[in-house]
């Protein structure tokens, strides 16, 4: 088992999802809800991820295989999504790809916020699902697939304890450190986005490279 491959895969959820950039938003969702609500909600949202992100893992080949799309075009597909998201979080900013006003606004209504809108989609949106499907169809194989699941568990882990301490967190790194951290997140995902495309083009294109 290549333990390297599945640090580079923890570190590509971590940068995708971007949970310390979250934290102003879990403190936000939950600001009405007592310190045992809330930590139910962080169960909740990270247990949704890691369920999600899994089986995304698990069918998200077959998927690409019933509608007749290659892994180069979804490469290219996928990669383009994340540099989106990558460039509204080079701005400090919670991409509208994640979210939108809609989404928002129904979501103030609610009694229960860590599936909708916290799991899905602001955590396990579509760019972590676009790089998840694209890592399983690259790694194929028992070993790789247990390797993944357990990369998948880890980060749902230590999203669990970053958000049991958000409102510390918050307050000690502030506004503005937490958008300093979410534009080096964006600037690695930026960076992989263009490795995924890059990929996809030498995929579709392979007599041009």
């Amino acid at each position: 088992m290549d333990y390297l491959l599945f640090v580079k895969f923890f570190l590509g959820l971590v940068a995708i999802i971007n949970p310390v950039g979250l934290l102003p938003v879990f403190v936000s969702l939950t600001s009405h809800q007592t310190e045992i609500e809330r930590e139910q909600t962080n169960r909740v949202a990270n247990f949704a991820v890691v369920v999600i992100l899994t089986v995304t893992m698990l069918i998200g080949q077959h998927i690409l295989n019933m509608f007749s799309i290659s892994l180069s075009a979804f490469r290219i597909a996928g990669g383009t999504l994340i540099c989106i998201i990558a460039m509204s979080m080079l701005q400090g900013k919670i991409s509208e790809v994640k979210r939108n006003k809609e989404e928002d606004r129904e979501s103030s209504g609610m009694d229960s916020v860590a599936v909708v809108p916290l799991a899905l989609p602001l955590m396990a949106g579509p760019g972590a699902i676009s790089s998840v499907i694209v890592f399983a169809a690259e790694h194929e194989g028992f070993t790789n697939t247990i390797g993944m699941f357990l990369t998948v568990m880890l980060f749902g882990f230590c999203s669990w304890m970053l958000f049991r301490m958000a409102p510390m967190i918050f307050k000690l790194l502030g506004k503005t450190g937490i958008n300093v951290i979410t534009r080096i997140m964006g600037l690695l995902m930026l960076s992989l986005a263009i490795e995924i495309i890059a990929a996809g083009v030498k995929g579709l294109f392979p007599s041009l490279l």
